[in-house]
């Protein structure tokens, strides 16, 4: 961009760049970008150093800027303003830029015509366009348009144009706060995401970032706080435990396979709602499959589960066993899910099967593999719920800004519901939220987890896998209805294309549907 011209115009009209050595290089990885400047001394603290001493900071209600750690590290990325090659002595400002434009075009179409000659009018439309886009971003930095400016700061990441993103990394971490407006503390962790992935530490920063018990053994989980004040998690269960409930209405003895157990807080409800059925409960069996994260989340293995869902049970007086499988989604095999003769089978996928590499990303494709694997065990129904986000294939700046768009809604949902002064706020956004989001900019390759895709997609794989919808219920619609009246009224709740949508405002954001 136009530092590469500085000698040749007066240093005022760009940003206060330093002059950089020319062992200053960048080249591209699966991971992201890499950097680094000759002698810089002040390196930029991103959370992997912080997590790889085993700790890191939450700031607290005042504290402003980039969040978790302000640790010193090793990075490759460097501050570059305090360079001792720099040789400008004002603070970095876009001010200059937009009053001395027509000066920088005309001292631009000088250099022109001495190196091209007269005959330079493509030359002149993209310097005219780049200036233009230049205008912008100048002008959404002094008018403190976070939004844009994170937009601009992916943007030139993009491009691999590193000065001007470390120019803007500069100045939204005056402009973020982990305790601020929504948009502030969203661009906390989307700043995180963008300096994680120019040093390549998405990666250890997610490991970091699991959603674990709070200190105090009287508090709830952090996932638990979230389910309890957000109603996304208990909109995807109870779509799905109606979808169940009403496939197994007549059934004897009934097989619940989790792909994702976690908690195992989606099952209480259903357990209740069988101990009431006419007639008696049927007898439960449940596999439950989840891996060492969800274990550390929840404090142990799946025993505690076991020992939870097998207590309720004991009390509604509901026949159950538990089945566990310790392992990821990918491992999963037939033999694991121990399928007996004799039993109706339900399989549920929520929230997991984004996390399962597809064919962009493993020969393998664990994403169809495992439809195919329920397919061939003829389940009664198979509930799947999603988060509605395109984020799977995109390449890197329509992903940023995808993801930008779907986490601003959610951290407005959270923002009536969660009050900004709520001591556990901040930890339920890092430990649940922030982790997702670096995942999803600084990542690629296998480490990248979060892989969202759209109903649509998902539609057409499990048709591929051979399933056919399962239809809704309509009473189960109503329940769901009538649980949004205990939230802000802009959330809404629509039905299409066999599937039932949840979302805040205008933007959709967990979807939900049954197969057979």
């Amino acid at each position: 961009m136009f530092p590469r011209v500085k000698e040749e115009v007066e240093p005022c009209s760009f940003p206060q760049f330093p002059a950089i050595d020319r062992s200053f290089c960048y080249s591209d990885s699966s991971h992201g970008s890499h950097f680094s400047v000759k002698n810089s001394h002040e390196p930029y603290c991103t959370l992997e150093s912080s997590s790889a001493r085993g700790s890191y900071t939450v700031y607290n209600s005042s504290s402003n800027g980039s969040p978790m750690s302000q640790q010193k590290s090793q990075s490759n990325m460097s501050d570059l303003h305090h360079s001792p090659d720099n040789t400008y002595s004002s603070p970095i400002s876009g001010s200059c830029i937009t009053d001395d434009v027509s000066d920088l075009k005309g001292k631009l179409r000088e250099l022109e015509t001495v190196m091209l000659g007269p005959d330079c009018d493509i030359i002149n439309s993209t310097i005219s366009t780049e200036m233009d886009s230049w205008r912008l971003v100048t002008d959404a930095v002094s008018r403190r348009d976070l939004k844009q400016v994170l937009v601009s700061c992916a943007k030139s990441v993009s491009d691999n144009d590193l000065l001007t993103a470390q120019w803007l990394m500069d100045e939204l971490r005056r402009m973020v706060s982990v305790s601020g407006e929504p948009i502030q503390r969203l661009g906390a962790y989307m700043l995180e995401g963008l300096v994680a992935r120019l040093a390549s530490s998405g990666s250890s920063i997610y490991k970091a970032l699991r959603c674990k018990e709070p200190a105090s053994a009287e508090l709830l989980s952090y996932m638990h706080i979230l389910y309890e004040v957000c109603p996304y998690f208990k909109f995807g269960y109870m779509s799905a435990n109606g979808a169940i409930a009403e496939a197994m209405k007549d059934e004897d003895r009934v097989h619940i396979i989790d792909f994702q157990i976690g908690q195992g807080s989606q099952w209480i409800t259903l357990i209740q709602a069988f101990a009431a059925r006419p007639g008696g409960p049927p007898h439960i069996r449940i596999t439950g499959i989840d891996d060492s994260t969800s274990a550390y989340a929840r404090g142990g293995g799946l025993n505690i589960v076991a020992k939870r869902l097998s207590k309720l049970a004991a009390l509604f007086k509901v026949p159950f066993e538990f089945n566990a499988a310790a392992m990821s989604g990918c491992e999963v095999q037939q033999e694991h899910l121990q399928v007996r003769p004799g039993e109706a089978l339900a399989v549920n996928f929520a929230f997991m099967l984004h996390h399962m590499p597809d064919e962009s990303v493993s020969t393998e494709n664990h994403r169809d593999r495992l439809l195919r694997v329920v397919k061939s065990l003829s389940p009664k129904v198979v509930t799947l719920v999603e988060q509605e986000s395109n984020t799977n294939t995109a390449p890197f700046f329509p992903r940023f800004c995808e993801t930008l768009n779907y986490y601003t809604a959610m951290f407005e949902s959270i923002d009536v519901t969660l009050p900004r002064e709520h001591k556990e706020r901040i930890n339920v956004e890092q430990h649940c939220l922030a982790r997702d989001v670096v995942n999803i900019i600084a990542c690629e390759g296998p480490e990248r987890v979060e892989r969202h895709e759209l109903m649509g997609k998902w539609r057409s794989r499990f048709r591929m896998a051979g399933f056919t919808p399962y239809p809704l219920s309509s009473l189960v619609n109503a329940t769901i209805k009538t649980l949004l009246e205990n939230y802000c009224d802009r959330y809404r709740l629509e039905e299409r294309d066999g599937g039932l949508y949840l979302g805040w405002m205008n933007r959709d954001l967990v979807a939900s549907c049954a197969w057979k």
